[in-house]
């Protein structure tokens, strides 16, 4: 393209800058549709595990990390990363909670590949996630199961609670450890009215 005297200079920087943007807004199209699999996939895979199916939750939660390793690769590590935030939360909360039904340790967000503000968050969301597993333990008759899953979910908050400091700056912790505290607080009548019962721990 000619360009003028006067854009001489300009003109080519507002071509480049015109096709940057233009690559831009397509790998953000692509990502905001794309991303709607991998969370598609954990709240299946939250299903599953819901439903006894541990094997079958764990590979919906790999397959995520999959996806999600493969988008990261195309966000980069610039403005686009933002539009993978509820996906690695959503990853963060299945691992969450298959880790705690089978007795492990919770992973990190290294081991999970996720920024580190998503993983809090998943893990708050994941405490109603807990207080769901700890209600189908009592309604089973697995008292004891249920008040293991509740002891680690109020560690897990005791910890989490700490971030609300940062309630300016972090958008959505404040509201999401309001909402654990409740949580927290509707499982702890549930394990007490138990022990009361004197329900036996399976």
């Amino acid at each position: 393209m000619a360009y003028g005297a006067a854009l001489s200079n300009a003109g080519p920087e507002l071509s480049r800058i015109m096709k940057k943007c233009e690559a831009n807004h397509t790998d953000r199209e692509f990502l905001l549709k794309n991303a709607r699999g991998i969370i598609g996939l954990c709240s299946r895979s939250i299903v599953s595990v819901h439903r006894g199916d541990m094997e079958q939750g764990a590979r919906q939660l790999d397959q995520a990390r999959t996806l999600l390793k493969r988008y990261k690769t195309k966000a980069g590590k610039g403005g686009l990363r933002q539009y993978l935030a509820v996906p690695e939360q959503e990853i963060t909360e299945a691992a969450c909670l298959i880790a705690i039904v089978r007795k492990k340790r919770i992973p990190t967000p290294r081991t999970l590949g996720v920024a580190d503000v998503p993983y809090v968050l998943g893990l708050l969301d994941a405490i109603g996630e807990m207080k769901r597993l700890t209600l189908d333990m009592m309604r089973s008759g697995k008292a004891g199961e249920a008040e293991r899953i509740f002891e680690v979910t109020v560690e897990m908050y005791d910890e989490l609670a700490g971030f609300a400091v940062y309630g300016n700056s972090v958008k959505d912790v404040r509201k999401k450890i309001d909402v654990a505290r409740i949580t927290i607080d509707g499982m702890r009548s549930v394990v007490a009215g138990a022990r009361e019962s004197g329900a036996p721990l399976q």
